[in-house]
């Protein structure tokens, strides 16, 4: 048992700065986590409820807002509750837990959006076969994949973490990641079987991104030549662009700051980078989704519109 850390519980201190502003924050946050259930839940009932939404294109946009709820429950009752709290601390085990469900939601994003590029490609360039393709069965294949991938890569990420033997119980940030506990290891060598599990998931994930990136550049190649299918693309390919942009944007300047941030940068502004991933994909995505794609944003304008007949 020498191995393993007699820590019970981690002192949160990137909160100590926002005490003068915190009901603000309170209130700010918890309008924004209001929000974010509501559309989120909005395009997942509006997708289960409308049988001609039963497609694998809103199937799939159904599962990418679920993540999304899957995410923002690891972050958003906590910090709200620190926000309220004179003491900012969390159990062990709780911090351990969050930080999989905070690293599992970032890598089944990727998942998801990896195979909705795959669905645009076999909707675009192989339409004849599109069905036969993208069966039922399928479609919960990739799915499953999206979600129990991540979450069991992460899992064993975070099972190798549990075994370390930390120093101190001091987190910089206001919620928890693996890397930010992987740092408060006595001694570092025994940190290397995490360093390389976690190069193999950066690299499995960039595997994700470069499939991202060949499939959407031989869909604008078969589309330059044909209205129709240029139609499609800016129908459905756009929504899925932008949700892709603002995650490369946001899980980047996330990254960079994670790894290689140094006191040169305030703690205000590192709070603000650290949580743009868990408060703007999600908050983002279903309005995206909700306005751009015409069958979703119909039902969802019939449905108000009786309700307030």
């Amino acid at each position: 048992m020498d191995n393993v850390s007699q820590i019970r519980m981690f002192f949160l201190l990137g909160l100590n700065e926002t005490n003068n502003h915190r009901f603000t924050l309170f209130f700010l946050t918890l309008l924004c986590y209001c929000v974010t259930l509501l559309v989120n839940i909005s395009v997942i009932g509006t997708i289960i409820m409308d049988k001609n939404l039963h497609e694998p294109m809103y199937i799939l946009v159904c599962t990418f807002c679920m993540n999304g709820l899957y995410g923002t429950t690891g972050f958003y009752p906590k910090f709200l509750w620190d926000l309220l709290s004179p003491v900012h601390v969390i159990s062990y085990s709780g911090c351990l837990v969050q930080a999989q469900v905070i690293m599992s939601f970032v890598c089944s994003e990727l998942s998801v959006l990896s195979v909705m590029a795959y669905d645009r490609y076999v909707a675009i360039c192989r339409p004849l076969q599109y069905h036969s393709v993208m069966s039922k069965q399928r479609l919960i294949t990739l799915v499953c994949y999206s979600w129990l991938m991540p979450f069991f890569i992460v899992a064993t990420n975070m099972f190798l973490t549990s075994g370390l033997r930390l120093c101190s119980p001091y987190i910089t940030g206001f919620f928890c990641v693996n890397w930010t506990i992987v740092k408060l290891a006595c001694f570092p060598a025994e940190t290397a079987v995490n360093n390389i599990v976690a190069y193999i998931m950066i690299i499995i994930y960039l595997f994700h991104g470069l499939l991202i990136v060949l499939s959407y550049m031989y869909l604008i190649k078969t589309c330059e030549n044909s209205i129709e299918n240029k139609a499609k693309f800016m129908q459905t390919c756009v929504p899925h662009l932008t949700s892709l942009l603002i995650f490369f944007v946001t899980i980047v300047f996330d990254l960079i700051i994670l790894r290689f941030g140094s006191k040169a940068f305030p703690q205000t502004f590192k709070n603000f980078a650290a949580i743009e991933i868990l408060v703007i994909p999600p908050l983002i995505n279903p309005l995206i989704y909700g306005f751009k794609l015409t069958k979703i944003r119909n039902r969802v304008l019939g449905v108000l519109t009786l309700k307030f007949k």
